[in-house]
């Protein structure tokens, strides 16, 4: 992709997810919503009506075989994640995939594999690892402002209801591939040494979904880190890095919006406002762009090792839960 081209996205999918999307897009110059695609043409029309949408197809087969599509977005459920991903790829599609990216490792290894086989980019959309605050968490935890980092604790909680997506086995259901992601994900995104150890606990749905789970993890340098996730409460949705010499606390695990800083006995040093942004989905889109660019095969803010892993470690979670999927049968 040449420095100087717009970014031709393609929709997968008209839900609320693909709408942020469409949001995000129209007011980027690097990137723009070119096409959406749903089962059902008349309810692609009406999306792409609403959100000044050039092409609208009835099927996700059609945009795939649209050539002016650069990257296919894919934000069906992520019970649905697998089909057309694969599709795409097998067309030469450059793939950004919502998060949480598969059902299960099986069908994530399989993917990414087939992504480098063919030499075709593949992306997972799980934002936080894209947004600035990401390094601007690092850049605090490597200058020693908080000292040697010992306990890490994280909450992500919405009361969802009865939401089909939440719980039904065959769209995924649960707390943990919708919410704990983003905790699983606040941990790797800062601290990359080894777990060591994890134990876990889940309160289940009648139809055998995790509602709310706590996740305890000790990596190898002998962090302690404490995650929590629900769809049955509002949770206070709050990061927190201890050390040695004072904290740091991310307001929004889920889209930080700020960073204190304290220092010995919780003294207040200062609060740090992330860059205003348009919903948060921009850096996602302007990464796979740059990558596309520059000819990579994965972004360099979530490579697919990265992935794998995350989806390894919720593969394991589920086991020790009894939480199963039909395509764990597969």
């Amino acid at each position: 992709m040449k420095q100087d081209l717009k970014l031709r996205v393609g929709i997968i999918g008209a839900g609320w997810i693909a709408e942020k999307a469409a949001i995000t897009l129209g007011p980027l110059t690097e990137c723009e919503a070119y096409a959406i695609a749903s089962r059902s043409l008349d309810k692609a029309e009406a999306f792409a009506k609403q959100w000044n949408i050039p092409k609208a197809y009835g099927s996700y087969a059609e945009l795939i075989a649209d050539p002016d599509v650069d990257l296919v977005y894919v934000a069906t459920p992520h019970s649905h994640h697998y089909d057309v991903t694969k599709q795409a790829l097998l067309a030469g599609k450059p793939c950004l995939v919502e998060k949480a990216f598969m059902a299960n490792y099986r069908q994530a290894k399989e993917i990414v594999d087939l992504a480098r086989e063919r030499k075709v980019f593949l992306a997972e959309a799980i934002w936080t690892r894209y947004q600035p605050a990401r390094q601007m968490v690092l850049s605090l935890i490597n200058s020693g402002r908080i000292g040697t980092p010992r306990l890490l604790t994280a909450t992500l909680g919405y009361s969802m209801g009865e939401k089909p997506r939440i719980m039904r086995p065959d769209l995924c259901g649960g707390a943990l591939l919708d919410l704990g992601v983003y905790a699983l994900n606040f941990v790797r995104m800062f601290f990359e040494p080894d777990i060591v150890s994890m134990e876990s606990q889940c309160v289940k749905s009648a139809t055998g979904m995790d509602l709310t789970n706590a996740i305890c993890l000790i990596l190898s340098d002998g962090l302690l880190c404490n995650l929590q996730s629900s769809a049955a409460c509002v949770g206070d949705n709050i990061g927190v890095i201890a050390g040695t010499d004072g904290n740091l606390i991310i307001d929004n695990i889920n889209n930080p919006q700020k960073i204190t800083v304290n220092t010995h006995d919780r003294v207040f040093v200062e609060d740090i406002q992330v860059p205003k942004q348009i919903t948060g989905y921009e850096y996602q889109f302007l990464a796979c762009r740059k990558a596309l660019i520059d000819g990579l095969l994965e972004p360099r803010e979530m490579p697919l090792h990265e992935t794998l892993y995350i989806m390894q470690l919720m593969d394991s979670l589920r086991q020790k839960w009894g939480v199963r999927y039909p395509m764990d049968n597969e």
